[in-house]
């Protein structure tokens, strides 16, 4: 089975071919072959349909750059790395039937990416860019049964969402949760805290770390020049990758957000599932003034 591996991938690459089918072949690993030397540069569809695979390689984008679709359904992944956001060219990311419990920002980054299927895992919330970008249409995360909320971008999309929203004891899950009415959702992990309308101001470490984004992006445009010693390794990484951009302004969003729900049966895709699910909408503001001005059916 490994030599008729090696040699279909070796074809492939001395062929120069952008289909390859790797479904059905009982993969506990990513195959080395696929990562050897220059990779794969014009390979353009990889196939790993119902394999056992359980993560992805860093060097993913570095070897397979020129990727358009990527099919992993039915295998047993629980992590993608951030280095997919690489894949700079990806149009289709097919991650259903897998084991993912988080999703990386990163997929939410990926500027090509027109469809997203993530169904039959078990994500509990998605990340709050996710749908910024114009290009992504068409996003599936049905039957993910505790995921409660979808970002606001989604709104104007195509979603599938039917067997989300199942009762979960808040208790059980070590998230920050956020709740209007009778509806609860969970926030992403890096959200460290949750804003309310009566805040009148931000967080001093928020702030902060606005401040030095802006002056990045508008007048030095190179992190390099904060080095380990002046900030905190993890605070750097967050100035490169904020959690989110607020819904309403477009502002990063690094430590805190102020959270908005719209329920699903209040809008007018609800007649599309027919109570098949329970799931909000919600918008991710960057302060007070932007929540109370966020309307989503405006």
């Amino acid at each position: 089975m490994a030599s008729e591996l090696c040699k279909t991938i070796s074809v492939a690459r001395l062929e120069k071919h952008k289909n390859l089918f790797l479904n059905y072949r009982n993969l506990h690993h990513f195959p080395l072959e696929l990562l050897k030397d220059e990779g794969l540069q014009y390979l353009e569809r990889l196939y790993m349909k119902r394999n056992s695979l359980t993560t992805l390689p860093e060097n993913l984008a570095q070897k397979l750059p020129n990727l358009v679709e990527l099919y992993l359904h039915s295998n047993n992944i629980v992590v993608v790395p951030e280095a997919i956001g690489s894949l700079v060219k990806l149009q289709c990311l097919d991650l259903s039937d897998n084991a993912l419990e988080i999703v990386c920002p990163e997929i939410g980054r990926l500027r090509a990416l027109r469809h997203l299927r993530l169904a039959n895992n078990q994500l509990q919330f998605l990340p709050p860019d996710l749908g910024r970008s114009r290009e992504l249409q068409y996003v599936y995360v049905d039957n993910n049964i505790h995921l409660k909320g979808l970002p606001s971008y989604l709104y104007n999309k195509v979603v599938g969402c039917n067997g989300c929203g199942a009762p979960i004891q808040v208790s059980e899950v070590k998230l920050l949760s956020f709740s209007s009415g009778q509806l609860t959702v969970f926030l992403p992990a890096e959200v460290k805290a949750i804003g309310t309308e009566k805040d009148r101001v931000l967080p001093l470490q928020e702030l902060a770390m606005r401040s030095l984004h802006h002056t990045y992006h508008s007048f030095l445009k190179d992190l390099n020049f904060l080095s380990p010693i002046s900030l905190p390794r993890s605070l750097l990484e967050l100035l490169h990758c904020p959690l989110g951009h607020c819904h309403r302004c477009s502002e990063p969003m690094f430590t805190i957000v102020y959270p908005k729900l719209f329920p699903l049966r209040e809008t007018p895709m609800a007649g599309l599932h027919q109570g098949k699910t329970a799931v909000s909408f919600v918008a991710y503001c960057c302060s007070t003034q932007c929540l109370q001005t966020f309307d989503l059916l405006s």
